[in-house]
């Protein structure tokens, strides 16, 4: 069985999987991922949360669900933050993931799509890893 997705161990070596993926540890030491420059989801090391973009009508969604809340400061983007207390579970939540890294790859230019080789990710859609 894999590391759970809200700790370090679980989480880095997830978002790392994903094509094009970055990690650095920044702000308050938090696991931030980015595809091209851009974050797509992080970990919260304090309280424990996953925070990761996704779509408006997930969004809308999401947040009705008890232990999912509007990400602080990044809420406007349609950002959740997701709590271990949660409903999702685990492949929820990873696949939520793989859609925001999707979600934000396909916001870079066509130019840093092509230098990181994602343009048969996003003409593809939605993948799981």
């Amino acid at each position: 069985m894999s590391a759970s997705i809200f700790t370090r161990a679980g989480f880095e070596p997830f978002v790392l999987a994903q094509p094009a993926a970055t990690l650095v540890h920044q702000w308050r030491d938090d696991s931030v991922a980015k595809v091209g420059g851009k974050i797509f989801a992080l970990l919260d090391n304090d309280p424990g949360e996953v925070w990761l973009k996704v779509s408006e009508l997930a969004f809308d969604m999401l947040i009705e669900l008890p232990g999912i809340r509007p990400a602080p400061y990044f809420a406007r983007a349609s950002w959740v933050a997701v709590s271990p207390g949660a409903p999702l579970g685990e492949d929820e939540l990873r696949a939520y993931i793989v859609e925001a890294h999707r979600l934000i790859a396909t916001r870079l230019t066509r130019r840093s799509r092509t230098e990181l080789a994602l343009d048969g990710l996003i003409a593809a859609g939605p993948r799981r890893s």
